[in-house]
């Protein structure tokens, strides 16, 4: 039967979710999956496309892409991975996408006001459209059928909980690229639970010298600031940097890891880290739209499936450490 394998391949799944890029057009290799392998689904050969505003780079997305291709070779799909920090960039992505043919896509909105038209093209040509990463307060307005990610804004508050139990009393919040909702959410996040003093610090990501300046600067410019919270694996070990730079006692603490972040962590460079898992939420969007286009199943039943968010301390970086060798942690 056709449909033989499909509750081998979702019980799969389930499995991945209980154990926790770059694009394919211009650069770096197709990923493999990690050794997250299971087998491949007896079901038509189809083509996804996913489509991210990674910034070329940010190692965070090759977690990410593992995930989404080791759903693809489970489940006999050609996966065409593509990526432009840029909304404008990413909504004409989508738009090629659209108009070769996809049988799905999977895409992040970290600006969605500008990728709502490029959703309501691929909508209008009966394409299911997944969301991940970025765009938890939008998706489902967005007419976008599943989402796979965090509440920025609860994970957020979690972060800031938690530094208050550290014994936080003055902190800046670091965000790498402005307008970017998520980023923004994160921030407004710590802020709301938070109980001592707070600061918004603005850098540009796709300068890391200048980012390694500008929290130096202010981390020499305001002594009192004893914890810096930073919002992606590459500005915390550039704020690593700063620290020393400015001769700093300053603690710094991040959401999203990537294989360096998890050293970081490990050797006592960086406190702790928020993880949204990003392995699971690349599997979770492209093995959702397998689904969906086979069995139309549609998973989280109208609201969005989290990945988070856990912390990644000295209590579990052993473990963690070791997934990370193999490139999905």
């Amino acid at each position: 039967m056709r449909f033989s394998r499909l509750a081998a391949i979702a019980g799969a799944s389930v499995l991945v979710l209980g154990i926790a890029s770059c694009s394919s057009t211009g650069g770096k290799p197709r990923e493999t999956g990690g050794g997250m392998g299971a087998g491949q689904a007896n079901t038509p050969r189809a083509t996804v496309a996913m489509i991210t505003h990674e910034v070329p780079g940010d190692s965070f997305w090759d977690l990410i892409r593992k995930g989404a291709q080791a759903a693809a070779d489970k489940d006999n799909i050609e996966l065409r991975y593509s990526n432009d920090p840029e909304a404008p960039n990413q909504a004409n992505l989508v738009q090629t996408a659209i108009d070769s043919g996809v049988k799905g896509i999977a895409l992040t909105l970290a600006k969605p006001d500008a990728m709502a038209p490029a959703v309501k093209a691929a909508l209008d040509k009966n394409i299911p459209v997944v969301a991940f990463n970025s765009g938890f307060d939008n998706w489902k307005a967005m007419g976008v059928q599943e989402y796979f990610g965090q509440d920025e804004k609860l994970a957020g508050v979690a972060a800031g909980d938690r530094l208050n139990k550290d014994g936080a009393k003055k902190i800046i919040c670091v965000i790498q690229e402005q307008g970017q909702v998520a980023l923004e959410s994160r921030c407004a996040g710590v802020k709301q639970s938070f109980k001592g003093g707070f600061e918004i610090l603005n850098v540009n990501s796709k300068d890391m010298p200048s980012v390694e300046s500008t929290i130096t600067a202010k981390l020499q410019q305001d002594k009192t600031v004893d914890h810096v919270v930073t919002l992606g694996a590459p500005i915390a070990l550039a704020a690593v940097q700063s620290v020393g730079n400015a001769g700093s006692n300053a603690q710094v603490v991040t959401f999203d890891t990537n294989a360096a972040l998890v050293d970081a962590v490990k050797a006592g460079k960086v406190k702790w880290a928020v993880d949204q898992q990003p392995f699971l939420q690349g599997y979770l969007a492209i093995d959702s739209l397998w689904l969906y286009i086979n069995n139309k199943n549609l998973i989280g039943g109208g609201q969005a499936t989290l990945t988070g968010p856990s912390f990644i301390d000295e209590t579990n970086i052993d473990s963690v450490a070791e997934l990370a060798k193999s490139g999905t942690r």
